[in-house]
C-alpha cells in the first residue's frame, strides 16, 4: 500500500526571516561587502494588516468618496476590530446595504458624510437601522 503525499503551502510568512537567511553563492572565497546589509523583501500582509482575523478586503463601487481619493473599483482594507473615530472612513450597514462614508460624531449626534457634492450627509438617529461594520485602514488603487 502506497502512502499518500501531502503538499502544504510553502509560504509560512516572513516575520522570522532575517538578512542572514539569504543564501549567497561564493565562488571567490569571500562574500561581497554589501551582503551584510541585504534586506528581505516587503511582505504587504505584514505591512498593511494589523489584525488578520478582523481584516477584510472590499471592492468599492460608486463615486460617493471621490474627494477622499476612493474611486469606483478601488480595493479598501477594512479592520473590524477598530473603533470608529471622528474623521475616519468607515463601512456602515444601512438597512442591510453596505456603504462607505466618513464618520463624524459630535455630542450625541452621529453623521455619515459622503465625499462628493452629489450626495448629502446622513444623520444616524437613535432608532435608525444603521451599524458601523468596520474602519477603512488602507486603499489599494490600480494605476
Amino acid at each position: 500500500m502506497e502512502l499518500e503525499k501531502f503538499y502544504a503551502a510553502g509560504y509560512r510568512g516572513s516575520k522570522g526571516f532575517t538578512q542572514h537567511d539569504v543564501q549567497t553563492a561564493n565562488a571567490t572565497g569571500f562574500g561581497a561587502a554589501a551582503d551584510d546589509y541585504m534586506e528581505r523583501g516587503i511582505d504587504l500582509n505584514e505591512q498593511l494588516i494589523r489584525n488578520k482575523p478582523a481584516t477584510f478586503f472590499m471592492r468599492v463601487s460608486g463615486d460617493s468618496m471621490v474627494n477622499a481619493c476612493i474611486h469606483d473599483g478601488d480595493v479598501v482594507i477594512v479592520d473590524r476590530s477598530l473603533k470608529p473615530v471622528t474623521g475616519k472612513i468607515v463601512i456602515a450597514v444601512v438597512d442591510g446595504e453596505m456603504i462607505i462614508r466618513r464618520y463624524e460624531r459630535s455630542f450625541h449626534k452621529i453623521r455619515l458624510v459622503p465625499e462628493t457634492p452629489k450626495l448629502s450627509a446622513m444623520e444616524v438617529g437613535e432608532y435608525s437601522n444603521v451599524s458601523i461594520w468596520g474602519v477603512v485602514t488602507y486603499v489599494i488603487k490600480s494605476m
